[in-house]
């Protein structure tokens, strides 16, 4: 029965299903009757738990970085691309002090994505935006890194995407009952048809030549099977080439945007000394709604220590509001469990904005913010719905053109005065 309710109440955050509570009681009954004699797609076995850290992809080994208390393969990562970036400049005979890193760091948040889109493109707009030493993406977020990492080229692309998808470009409504008995309660592959239209083998090629480089480019899932997160290092997936580094890098994009129980999950094999396996991946939002990187790594002390001196700015897009949406809840289970489930993203939020801050802070990263403002109030009938996200591209894209008001703290952050920055 817990299983059961799960599912629907991540379908009614998704699809705003409007069913009667003591339909759905009833229905359940049926539903925990019939479990016993369906099945559900197969699959390989999950990795034991006590080898998950070995576990590779078949061929391209180092793709991933396992979020646990600390990261150091991720911190690794990082080192060599800093050496990869000190090698371009050296060919190029550059000389002087390191240019800024800016990092972009894009969250989750469904058809909201329509915010950083309309964003960017203004940005551009205004010949101010920079080239991101990095940019890192979840959900939503992770479907538009791709093309923020690669620049100006591809904000048409964006713009496409954004302003004028339906439905029908996104998802397939399955049936309560088929939804229920099978991995989700809608079919995810219009998106992934989309997905595998505009990320290309010459996409890759383009990516590759950024990493090589010293960019980065990451995008978060969540493995189901052991409930760690993982974050991919696209740029290294992209310098594989061929088929199967393209068929991954769309199946991790599509993976981050899954929502458990409202899309089916992405499978993903791999091996451990030699034998297969398969991996449950989902929505990094699972995890976290926005990431940039680990607290763990102290950038500007330990690039210090290997001769590297320069500014570091951060830019988070959080595709939400960040205020609370009052509103009078019915008293019915579903209506009470959905509102309890989008509480919960919302305040995993703000949490993770507090948690890369404190990071920043640290490490003297300029922090910048920008969100969906409180004064959007465009109607929503559904999710993906393309007039709603018409609205919210536009208006990010007029705030943006006039100079986007990035906040330099999270919400409710009292920022110190210059007389107490003194002291």
């Amino acid at each position: 029965m817990k299983k059961f309710f799960e599912v629907l109440v991540k379908t009614l955050v998704v699809n705003r299903l409007n069913i009667d509570s003591t339909i759905l009681g009833l229905f359940a009954v049926i539903v925990l009757g019939l479990q016993g004699c369906t099945t559900t797609p197969g699959r390989l076995p999950a990795v034991p738990h006590e080898i998950t850290g070995r576990a590779e992809i078949p061929g391209m080994p180092g793709v991933r970085y396992v979020v646990f208390a600390d990261a150091p393969e991720l911190t690794q990562a990082a080192f060599e691309a800093l050496k990869r970036e000190q090698d371009y400049l050296a060919r190029h005979g550059h000389t002087g002090p390191f240019r800024p890193a800016v990092f972009l760091a894009i969250s989750g948040g469904g058809d909201n994505g329509a915010f950083a889109a309309g964003l960017l493109n203004a940005w551009t707009e205004t010949g101010t935006r920079p080239e991101f030493k990095l940019v890192t993406g979840i959900s939503t977020g992770a479907l538009i890194a791709p093309f923020a990492f690669l620049g100006e080229k591809y904000d048409a692309t964006l713009k496409q995407v954004y302003t004028t998808i339906s439905p029908n470009d996104v998802l397939e409504k399955r049936s309560l009952l088929g939804g229920v008995l099978s991995d989700a309660m809608a079919d995810n592959r219009p998106l992934l048809a989309l997905t595998r239209k505009f990320v290309t083998e010459d996409l890759l090629k383009e990516i590759a030549a950024e990493y090589a480089k010293g960019r980065m480019l990451l995008v978060g899932t969540t493995d189901l099977d052991s409930r760690r997160g993982v974050i991919w290092d696209m740029g290294k997936i992209a310098t594989y080439g061929g088929p199967a580094a393209l068929d991954l890098f769309v199946k991790v994009l599509i993976a981050s945007t899954s929502i458990p129980g409202a899309f089916p999950p992405m499978m993903i094999d791999v091996e451990v000394g030699g034998k297969r396996y398969q991996e449950m991946h989902v929505d990094g939002g699972v995890v976290a709604q926005v990431f940039a990187y680990p607290a763990t790594l102290r950038v500007a002390e330990e690039a210090s220590a290997l001769g590297v001196i320069r500014e570091r700015k951060l830019y988070i897009i959080r595709n939400a509001r960040l205020d609370s949406d009052w509103m009078q809840v019915q008293r019915a289970t579903m209506r009470i469990a959905s509102r309890a489930v989008e509480s919960m993203i919302q305040s995993q939020g703000v949490g993770d904005l507090y948690r890369i801050y404190a990071t920043a802070n640290r490490d003297g990263v300029d922090f910048n913010l920008a969100f969906i403002p409180s004064s959007f109030q465009a109607p929503h009938e559904e999710e993906f719905d393309t007039e709603y996200m018409r609205a919210l591209y536009y208006t990010a894209y007029n705030m943006a053109l006039k100079g986007y008001p990035w906040s330099k703290a999270p919400p409710g952050f009292a920022l110190p005065s210059a007389a107490s920055a003194g002291k």
